[in-house]
């Protein structure tokens, strides 16, 4: 088998599988890390579950893990860390339906700059998106928490997702 193709195999299986190793890692992290309930600001019910999370240039959400009841109101927060010009190093909340393939989300989006990176034929799939934010920005997202499960929230700045920037929202 000629060498570089055997690279490229092993690169493509890499990159497959890093989002998914790093979801495996911040899922077995978050318990230990802080209570997941803590992140969110306590609420009476029927308040809205609010949410801080930061994505740095390691390309990785901070909590990875949100922790909501269905019927939730939620609002999302996204703070990018980054020295980085914004049109190298951005970041968005992508927050996908139960079921939906990430990477065809992310591929999707990688070649729509003009909306967020998020492609207008990947709507249907999506609960919330955020628009981009660059370092030392903030973006917000608003929605409803759907019903009980887990859902993935990526980033789909090209190769953000590719690279392990992947969270889950829990829902109970």
């Amino acid at each position: 088998m000629p060498r570089h193709f055997l690279c490229a195999a092993l690169c493509t299986v890499a990159l497959t599988l890093s989002p998914v190793l790093a979801l495996a890692q911040a899922t077995k992290a978050a318990p230990k890390a802080a209570a997941p309930k803590a992140a969110a600001k306590a609420a009476p019910a029927g308040a809205v579950k609010t949410f801080t999370v930061t994505g740095t240039d390691n390309m990785r959400f901070a909590p990875a893990v949100l922790r909501v009841k269905a019927g939730d109101k939620v609002k999302v927060t996204l703070k990018a860390v980054s020295a980085m010009p914004k049109m190298a190093m951005a970041h968005n909340f992508v927050l996908l339906k139960a079921g939906v393939d990430a990477t065809a989300v992310a591929t999707a989006g990688a070649t729509a700059r003009e909306t967020n990176y998020v492609s207008p034929k990947s709507k249907a799939q999506i609960i919330a998106a955020s628009a981009l934010a660059g370092g030392g920005e903030s973006v917000t997202v608003e929605f409803t928490a759907p019903a009980a499960g887990k859902y993935q929230f990526i980033c789909t700045f090209p190769a953000h997702f590719q690279g392990g920037m992947v969270g889950q929202l829990i829902v109970e």
